[in-house]
């Protein structure tokens, strides 16, 4: 009987196996009713007393083996762990190389939360306009320069349509389609023939607003853009307006936000006034109202540009927009951490 226990203990020191089916089968080979370890304690009670005391535990220890044995192989299988040869745990992990977000999309993304915080909504529209969306319902005389080629990409030398100048399309055709009150925001990708150098570009993001509804004045504007700036660049923030002119609002102004005089940076940067011109913006023309189907004597409301582009290269000290545009890893890999 010893040499039987052995042989057992070996057979199940050897047994493999990741199939559920072999395993239970085994199991019954050596467990069961009629299994090979159940025939050796039916033989074992029939030996006398000293044979019983000295072959008592390596027969116990065996069936307590192949019990262990059996539940091992059944929770390896139900773990789908690899039986045999290890894997090195040593070995350094493989990690995928994650991706980082664009300077512009976290600045554009940022100030579009701004204003969907205060009830403006997001409308966008397409890159090729008519002379009507990017034009004409704008309030741009005929004359206008915007209109040269100098500063407007045409579309195959075609005067009735080009690469939009501003995203002020996609807010004529949220007026023609919806009626006031309307509030909006439209950030996008506009063009313009330029030269390209570190302070400009041929294309960039802009993102325009629109509020129109009964009773809208200059103070709504100037309360509008002072949350924005406070908002995004800080609680103690200050703005200014400056009197300036765009052919579809009347008054218009340019907002610039305090920046400071701290270092040299401050100075080159604001050109030692301190002040940091960040958008243009003013009343809606009552030109534009009438141009897209809303009473001006019903209805009055301002609008804002803001180039997401400027806003970025001082947000994250950018000495060159082309840094941008040029997709070297090197430069993206730096927004990793940004969100």
């Amino acid at each position: 009987m010893k040499e039987r226990i052995e042989s057992l203990k070996l057979e199940l020191e050897n047994f493999r196996s990741e199939k559920a089916a072999d395993i239970e089968a085994f199991r019954v080979e050596m467990l069961g009713k009629k299994g090979k370890i159940t025939a050796l304690f039916n033989d074992f009670r029939a030996l006398d007393g000293e044979l019983k005391r000295t072959l008592g535990k390596p027969l116990n220890e065996l069936k307590t083996f192949a019990q262990q044995k059996v539940n091992e192989l059944k929770d390896a299988a139900e773990s789908n762990i690899e039986l045999g040869p290890k894997q090195d745990l040593s070995r350094p992990a493989n990690f995928q190389s994650l991706g980082s977000r664009h300077p512009v999309n976290l600045v554009k993304n940022e100030i579009v939360g701004i204003f969907k915080r205060i009830g403006f909504n997001v409308s966008e529209g397409p890159e090729i306009e008519d002379d009507w969306h990017n034009f004409s319902a704008l309030n741009f005389p005929e004359e206008h320069p915007a209109r040269d080629m100098q500063d407007t990409f045409f579309v195959a030398k075609d005067p009735d349509w080009a690469l939009r100048t501003h995203t002020s399309s996609v807010q004529v055709r949220v007026m023609e389609n919806e009626k006031p009150p309307i509030r909006t925001i439209s950030p996008g990708r506009v063009f313009r023939n330029e030269a390209i150098s570190a302070r400009s570009h041929c294309f960039f993001h802009q993102i325009e607003g629109l509020y129109i509804d009964k009773g809208v004045s200059f103070s709504d504007l100037k309360q509008t853009l002072l949350f924005f700036a406070q908002e995004f660049f800080g609680p103690d923030t200050k703005i200014r307006l400056r009197p300036s002119y765009f052919p579809f609002t009347e008054p218009s102004a340019e907002m610039d936000v305090y920046w400071g005089l701290e270092n040299e940076r401050d100075y080159r940067m604001t050109k030692g006034t301190g002040w940091l011109e960040v958008l243009g913006c003013g009343m809606v023309d009552p030109n534009v109202l009438k141009n897209n189907g809303i009473d001006p004597e019903v209805y009055s409301g301002f609008a804002f540009g803001i180039g997401v582009e400027r806003i970025a290269l001082h947000r994250y000290q950018i000495p060159d927009i082309r840094m941008l545009f040029e997709n070297d890893l090197r430069f993206l890999e730096q927004f990793k951490a940004a969100y």
